[in-house]
């Protein structure tokens, strides 16, 4: 039985066949070229998904349904990506869309943060877990928030949404609209912003070395890479960085108590590194301080994979 996932994503395309062993047995991808109108790009996933179930050797009559994980609000119900900004989708009628290039009507949406949770719900870190919350710190901060063994949806599928969750009154800009968002302070977007100010202020930092003194070149991984050469600067980035992060990561587990909390994405990534402070921040802060049973706080161990094996899994 095998069943397809798509990880429709800012940059890439990516489709992956997934058994019922829940492993991803061939992949096919191809550049998400936005801007660009949604009928193109829901012609290259149709044309991804075929090319995944071709090396896969699989007939689509074969496939169980297919599954997309996408940015933004979608409604499930109605089949349709109500908003999208990075995609520039408004409204768009993904069901019918992608239903008419495929030839079947087993096809589910919903937002990427929540595949990817219940990808590592199912597959990674969180199996076995009734109460998981899954955190990703990419270009923005996406959650899944799995309770009861149940993804968390909402009255209008578009609950989760911890990365819009205020953590500065009245502070930056987020893309949201709102000011003060966590993702505003603890995306990698947030980091780098903070990395140039900070190079900008000190030309002799080791990260000017780092980004081969261009500052379009910073990334996330530009002030934790100078950090562990004992730059003072980057040390302060990332300490500000990591305080925000624990600032939103104890909102939530003082809301939910989730029995694990992982943190995946690119920033993720830095594994021990982010989180033994996060986890110190989160131990002396948190409400529960009592308590016997504390959530745990862990790395995603699916990366790109979770996305991809949680939106194969949206018929479940």
């Amino acid at each position: 039985m095998y069943r397809i996932g798509v990880d429709l994503g800012g940059t890439n395309i990516v489709a992956g066949v997934v058994d019922d062993k829940y492993r991803i047995i061939s992949k096919a991808s191809t550049k998400t070229n936005i801007p660009r109108p949604a009928e193109e790009i829901f012609d290259d996933i149709a044309k991804v998904v075929k090319e995944a179930a071709n090396i896969a050797g699989v007939s689509l009559d074969d496939v169980v349904s297919v599954g997309v994980g996408t940015p933004g609000s979608v409604n499930k119900g109605k089949g349709i990506i109500e908003y999208a900004n990075n995609l520039y989708f408004d409204n768009v009628p993904a069901f019918k869309m992608l239903a008419e290039r495929l030839g079947m009507t087993r096809i589910y949406f919903d937002n990427d943060a929540n595949c990817a949770a219940l990808g590592e719900a199912v597959a990674g870190v969180g199996k076995g877990v009734k109460n998981f919350v899954a955190i990703t710190l990419g270009t923005g901060v996406g959650s899944g928030i799995i309770a009861n063994g149940k993804l968390i949806t909402g009255v209008n599928y578009a609950a989760g949404e911890m990365g819009h969750h205020v953590v500065v009154f009245d502070g930056e800009q987020c893309n949201c609209g709102r000011k003060g968002c966590w993702e505003a302070y603890a995306s990698a977007t947030a980091l780098i912003r903070n990395t140039k100010k900070a190079m900008e202020e000190d030309k002799e930092s080791i990260m000017w070395k780092l980004a081969d003194n261009n500052l379009d070149l910073v990334s996330g991984r530009t002030a934790f890479d100078a950090m562990r050469q004992d730059d003072k600067t980057a040390a302060g980035i990332v300490d500000q960085y990591i305080r925000y992060v624990a600032c939103g990561i104890l909102n939530i587990i003082n809301a939910l108590q989730p029995e694990i909390l992982c943190v995946g994405g690119g920033i993720g990534r830095e594994g021990e590194g982010l989180l033994v402070p996060i986890r110190e921040i989160v131990e002396s802060e948190r409400y529960t301080v009592h308590a016997s049973v504390q959530t745990k706080i862990c790395s995603a161990v699916l990366g790109n994979d979770a996305g991809i094996i949680g939106a194969a899994l949206l018929d479940e």
